[in-house]
C-alpha cells in the first residue's frame, strides 16, 4: 500500500507547480513544428521515421538544454550534485513532453484515414496548438488576465502560422 505523502512533500509539490516554467514546453512545441516542416523526404516507413525524428529531436535538445544549464549557468554559481542535476533534468523535460503530442498524432493518423501528407499536417497543427497551449498555461499560471492570455496565445498562433507558411513554401 502506498504511503501517504507528507505535508512537506505536498508543500514542495505545490511550490514546484506555483513556480512552473513553461518555457521548455513552448520551445519544444516550436521545435516539433520545425522538425515536421524540415523533415524532408522520408523513407519506406515515413510515419515511424517522423515519430522517431520528433521524439529523438526532443530528447537531443533536452540533453543540450540540461548540459547548457548545468555547465553554462549553474557551474559558475553552485557546485553540481545529484539533486541539482535531477532538478535541471526535470525543469527541462517539457521540451521532450512537447514532442509527444505531434508524434502521437502521426502514429494515430492511419486510424483517422490520413495519408502521410495528412499525418504531417496533423502533426504540424498539433505542435502549433501545443505551442499556444503551453504559452496560455504559462500566462495563466503567472496570474495574467484573460486578455493577456489571449494575446500570448495569439502571438504564438502567428508564430505557428509563420512556421506553416514556411512549410507551404518548402517543397521536399
Amino acid at each position: 500500500m502506498p504511503r501517504p505523502r507528507t505535508v512537506e512533500a505536498r508543500a514542495r509539490a505545490a511550490e514546484r507547480r506555483a513556480h512552473a516554467d513553461y518555457t521548455g514546453g513552448v520551445y519544444g512545441s516550436l521545435l516539433a513544428a520545425s522538425v515536421v516542416v524540415g523533415a524532408g523526404a522520408l523513407g519506406a516507413y515515413p510515419r515511424v521515421e517522423l515519430v522517431v525524428l520528433l521524439l529523438l529531436t526532443g530528447v537531443v535538445f533536452w540533453i543540450a538544454h540540461v548540459h547548457a544549464q548545468l555547465f553554462g549557468a549553474r557551474l559558475a554559481q553552485e557546485s553540481l550534485d545529484r539533486r541539482t542535476v535531477l532538478h535541471v533534468c526535470r525543469d527541462e523535460w517539457p521540451i521532450v513532453k512537447a514532442a509527444v503530442p505531434p508524434a502521437v498524432a502521426v502514429a494515430v493518423s492511419p486510424l483517422l484515414g490520413l495519408d502521410v501528407r495528412g499525418a504531417i499536417w496533423l502533426a504540424l497543427a498539433v505542435a502549433v496548438a501545443g505551442q499556444m497551449g503551453w504559452s496560455a498555461a504559462a500566462a495563466r499560471r503567472a496570474g495574467a488576465s484573460w486578455a493577456l492570455v489571449a494575446v500570448t496565445a495569439s502571438v504564438n498562433l502567428v508564430i505557428g502560422l509563420l512556421i506553416i507558411a514556411f512549410k507551404l513554401t518548402l517543397t521536399h
